[in-house]
């Protein structure tokens, strides 16, 4: 088991780095230029020995001359080979944090139901945004420093080796220990900032609900106890990110004080070899220049690495979405089936989601044009009945066939192009009623949306509106009624002309006016379609083929209306609870 997680691992580090390799020229540029800027260092630490024995102990004024120029020559590659530098990378950075973000909404949207059911919107926004933000950090801020740094590093231990070899190889051999806090810190760092970016998901989380369940919290007097909640987890967060800083930080001054010693060293051991006249001042300086240089990109390289470790954290939990398998299978050779009527039939179908038995022993035909009602107590398995048909989720056992073919050897697009859904929720998007309308079926003509509106009893309502077709309806559709979005959802149906469609208590959350309306479009919508009706107001299917009672997952009857009550069952006494008052007439 560990074989594999580290694998999987690796696999997701390739990915990442095949991302970076498509940028390779950028890249390169940016190497170059971090090549120059690290020799102009290097050159700078140099220059010292000149500037000190030929200017100022030697008075050569000719020196005075050419130092200077080539001090800002130097200076001036360096501002730009770093501006270049950087902005390669930091290119770089944004192009694989755009492909990063594409993948992963891809991957997201591409995903069943069930998963949606398990994962809250806000920790699924928080991968998307803050988790890839630390990923472009560590790419474009982390590689760029830890190269300019290991570059620089480079060039100024040449430089120290080339004035001074002895002291060199003391100032080296020192290097290794300022090392061993950014390995062992590094580790602590990569820990709390998987803890971090959990929390931060929460808190992203709780957000999203409770600004999308605004009106509820008000209307409850709920406001100080989700205040609360918040306080909670920015609390929680907030001992997490101290946790971290303290794990981040703290390499910083063990190798400023590590720096601060060799440093110390070196002038007294090089300070006794200037006074015997060993070597120059110049000499010295120049040297004692580039040691002091060559601390502060290995003390920046800790700094880089605790980025690094909030980046690989960061990786995992985006790649853990990028990873994840679909329940739902595509067929190895899928079927696509025409645009026509189409007959459906259950046949002893199961269906378990997570440890609890849903749907058991389900046998059930609906031909082709039938309209057959699903009613039953609240939790029966009516909305997971239906769910079955566009395989939002797969049964456990038996077969669900569409004209004699296992659903499951249909292509997934072939059979959800066949099936259209009203729900009880409108689900609208913040955009124009034409776009929403036209959401199944974005090619379709002014003329076809036109005719949708008004079978959906959609248009006079909609001529209102100060732009009409062109007029935003807000998130979710909230500048609308209740009745108004069904309507565009029953609109929205219409033009996807869809031979099989799906009603789930389209009307249960509409006050009578509304409702006798919406009624009146979703009776043209089913007409000539195989249709499943979910049902809470039983009036609303007096009319239905079939009629499917399902107590506790099972089909306990099954008839038409009058057959039903008949049987003086179930079916009778839901129509009594729901009609008493009618029941002498009925």
């Amino acid at each position: 088991m560990k074989k594999m997680s580290r694998f999987r691992i690796q696999n997701r580090h390739r990915q990442l780095f095949a991302l970076v390799k498509e940028n390779r020229a950028r890249l390169l540029l940016a190497m170059a230029c971090m090549l120059v800027e690290a020799a102009g260092t290097s050159t700078a630490a140099y220059l010292v020995k000149p500037v000190l024995d030929d200017i100022f102990i030697n008075k050569n004024a000719r020196m005075l001359m050419y130092v200077p120029p080539a001090v800002i020559g130097l200076y001036l590659l360096r501002s730009l080979a770093m501006f270049f530098g950087d902005y390669c990378m930091s290119f770089v950075g944004q192009d694989i944090i755009r492909r990063l973000r594409n993948q992963l909404y891809d991957r997201i949207q591409d995903l069943p139901i069930s998963f949606f059911g398990k994962e809250t919107t806000g920790v699924l926004m928080s991968r998307i945004i803050n988790d890839v933000n630390f990923v472009r950090d560590m790419v474009s801020t982390t590689i760029t420093g830890s190269l300019r740094d290991c570059f620089t590093i480079v060039g100024l231990i040449f430089v120290i080796f080339y004035q001074i070899w002895q002291l060199a190889a003391f100032a080296v051999l020192v290097l290794p220990v300022a090392f061993l806090p950014i390995v062992f810190f590094g580790r602590r760092v990569r820990r709390t900032s998987t803890g971090c970016q959990e929390a931060m998901a929460d808190l992203s989380a709780l957000m999203h609900e409770t600004f999308a369940g605004n009106k509820i919290v008000k209307a409850f007097g709920m406001e100080s106890y989700e205040k609360r909640r918040f306080f909670d987890k920015t609390r929680h967060l907030f001992r997490l990110e101290m946790k971290e800083t303290k794990a981040r930080v703290i390499t910083s001054p063990i190798n400023l004080f590590l720096g601060g010693l060799a440093a110390a060293l070196i002038i007294w051991f090089g300070g006794s070899q200037v006074i015997a006249g060993s070597y120059t001042a110049g000499t010295f300086f120049s040297f004692l220049t580039a040691v002091l240089l060559l601390y502060k990109p290995v003390k920046d390289l800790s700094k880089f690495n605790n980025s690094l470790q909030r980046g690989l954290a960061a990786t995992d939990r985006v790649f853990d979405v990028i990873e994840r398998e679909s329940e739902i299978a595509e067929d190895s050779q899928p079927v696509d089936l025409i645009n026509r009527p189409h007959r459906l039939v259950f046949e002893r179908v199961y269906f378990k989601y997570e440890d609890d038995m849903v749907l058991q022993d389900i046998d059930l035909e609906a031909e082709t044009g039938q309209v057959l009602a699903l009613v039953g107590m609240s939790g029966g398995g009516k909305t997971s009945l239906v769910n079955l048909i566009p395989r939002f989720y797969d049964i456990s056992q038996g077969a669900i066939t569409i004209d004699g073919i296992d659903i499951r050897k249909v292509s997934l697009a072939s059979l959800r192009r066949q099936i259209a859904i009203v729900t009880q929720e409108p689900i609208l998007f913040n955009d124009t009623v034409r776009n929403n309308i036209a959401y199944g079926r974005p090619e379709a003509s002014e003329k076809e949306i036109v005719a949708a509106a008004k079978a959906a009893f959609a248009y006079d309502f909609i001529q209102d509106f100060p732009h009409q077709f062109d007029t935003k309806i807000g998130e979710l559709g909230g500048r609308l009624s209740g009745g108004e979005k069904q309507r565009l959802c029953i609109a929205r149906a219409l033009l996807k002309d869809a031979p099989i469609l799906i009603l789930d208590e389209a009307t249960s959350s509409l006050d009578t006016a509304a409702e006798k309306v919406v009624q009146q479009a979703l009776e043209n919508l089913m007409r000539g379609r195989t249709t499943f009706v979910i049902a809470h107001r039983l009036s609303t299917i007096l009319k239905a083929d079939q009629i499917i009672v399902l107590v506790n997952g099972r089909i306990r009857e099954a008839g038409s209306h009058q057959e039903l009550l008949a049987l003086q069952g179930e079916y009778y006494r839901l129509y009594q609870m729901q009609f008493s008052d009618e029941t002498a007439h009925g």
